[in-house]
């Protein structure tokens, strides 16, 4: 008989799961090595516990690795494990959770645990853009397992225990654990961008429950549409001023005011997360300049720009909206690009990706510019040009190539102070204006602030069964 476990690993299951709903795979597996006296080691579940149950009554295959079997190792039977999990999940069409708590590749095993490393790999590849795949890291990850997370769709961090790292920090030129701890969660949420959430273990487990809630079981399936009582024609009364923080502005639109952000601490510019419009799942991407705290008060600003980071995780997200056909609401807000030699040196590659983000998205796209919209950052940021399906605009947008006042002084230059003033105005109402745009076929509709939340809501059910053709091609190559 096998010998039933009260691990933490155990535990993380039920935790994550709805009450009694879990039904183990494989408990009778263990370590078929004999190596350095494997044989005398009793290995229950070979480390790894898998099998499946329900997440408010939708299916979830669930795998938790277990510190106490040989610290959580890799080897051939506990990758074997999770690769045949992930077989029952693609027949099935159901996500897949990955409880991450290992000390890495198991030594005693070597290739066979390499090799069990490529099956993991292959099995989550294949899955991608199928069925949605979520990592929560509890206690280390490291070397090779660290790909797992990144092959993820999303990546949560306990915000005190976990590491997670492909060479650990004292490993690092120049660096040691205490100078900088580029495994801890706050390095992997803020400076790398690998994980999107950093919270306490039980706050995990409620949030991924939150975000599976959100997401549609498979490719082939829709998100589960969800009641609300909230008002179709509520008007946005709040959302002018808090426009410079999109986060703000996608809680005023949303079914009763309900954002769930991701990877809220990295690429601060841009904004990504879920909402949902009469009860339908919305993937959102929006600019930033200003970040508010609890009060309401300024806590951060930030530059009207693309940045980087900001604009790799915008288009990462979209991709992962458009495998899973889950539509993609904007707000746009930006004057041009990060300028700095640092970031000289990759934002072209990354703006193509966002470019290239929006532009191959088939799902249905909606756009709102709020106020400022300058440039090719406007091009970006899922504009006509790119193919967004209905563009928004507020009655005081600005849309141009550049501020109208700079424009003037370039076009007029040497000329008096009256000359560029009255210039400017000129070239604000023939080139900059929300309806100059209009006129031209840039922006389909022009409202007030406040009648946001309808209007885009209208503009989704229009959508709702959009089909588009694209180019024959195996994929593209941005």
């Amino acid at each position: 008989m096998s010998t039933v476990s009260t691990s933490a690993a155990r535990s993380r299951i039920e935790s994550l799961l709805d009450p009694n709903s879990f039904v183990e795979i494989g408990g009778l597996i263990s370590a078929r090595a004999t190596d350095f006296n494997l044989k005398q080691i009793d290995t229950p579940s070979d480390g790894v516990i898998t099998g499946y149950g329900v997440i408010n009554d939708n299916l979830v295959y669930v795998y938790s690795q277990d510190a106490s079997v040989l610290g959580g190792t890799v080897g051939e039977m506990h990758a074997k494990k999770i690769a045949d999990l992930y077989d029952k999940a693609m027949k099935m069409g159901a996500p897949v959770i990955g409880l991450i708590d290992s000390a890495g590749l198991r030594l005693q095993e070597a290739t066979d645990a390499l090799n069990g490393f490529g099956e993991i790999y292959l099995k989550q590849s294949m899955a991608s853009g199928v069925i949605p795949q979520i990592t929560a890291i509890f206690g280390n990850c490291g070397g090779g397992l660290a790909i797992v997370p990144a092959l993820s769709d999303f990546t949560f961090m306990e915000k005190k225990g976990a590491h997670l790292f492909v060479n650990a920090p004292n490993a690092l030129d120049g660096n040691s654990k205490d100078k900088c701890d580029t495994s801890d969660a706050k390095f992997q949420t803020e400076e790398s961008g690998l994980a999107d959430f950093a919270e306490d273990e039980q706050e995990i487990f409620a949030k991924i429950r939150e975000l599976v809630a959100f997401l549609p079981a498979n490719n082939e399936e829709e998100a589960e549409e969800i009641a609300s009582e909230d008002s179709l024609n509520r008007a946005c009364a709040s959302i002018e001023a808090g426009y410079k923080d999109a986060a703000l502005a996608f809680s005023d639109i949303a079914d009763d005011n309900a954002f769930l952000e991701v990877k809220a601490g990295y690429g601060k510019e841009m904004v990504i997360g879920f909402i949902r419009l009469n009860g339908l799942t919305v993937g959102c991407v929006g600019n930033r300049s200003v970040i508010y705290d609890e009060e309401g008060k300024e806590a951060e600003t930030l530059d009207e720009v693309l940045s980087v980071n900001g604009s790799v995780k915008a288009a990462e997200f979209i991709n992962f909206c458009d495998a899973f056909s889950i539509p993609v609401l904007s707000l746009t807000n930006v004057k041009g690009f990060t300028a700095c030699k640092c970031s000289e040196k990759r934002i072209a590659r990354a703006i193509s990706k966002l470019t290239y983000a929006f532009a191959n998205a088939s799902v249905p796209k909606v756009n709102v510019i709020l106020k400022e919209a300058y440039g090719s950052a406007y091009v970006a940021m899922n504009s006509k040009a790119l193919g967004c399906d209905v563009t928004f605009a507020w009655e005081d947008a600005q849309i141009g190539t550049m501020d109208s006042k700079i424009a003037a002084k370039i076009m007029y230059d040497g000329q008096g102070a009256d000359v560029i003033n009255d210039k400017a105005k000129e070239y604000a109402a023939l080139q900059n204006s929300a309806m100059s745009a209009a006129k031209r076929g840039y922006v389909d509709y022009i409202i007030a602030p406040a009648d946001t939340r309808k209007y885009v809501i209208g503009a989704f059910e229009m959508l709702y069964s959009k089909r588009e053709d694209r180019p024959a091609k195996k994929h593209g190559t941005v």
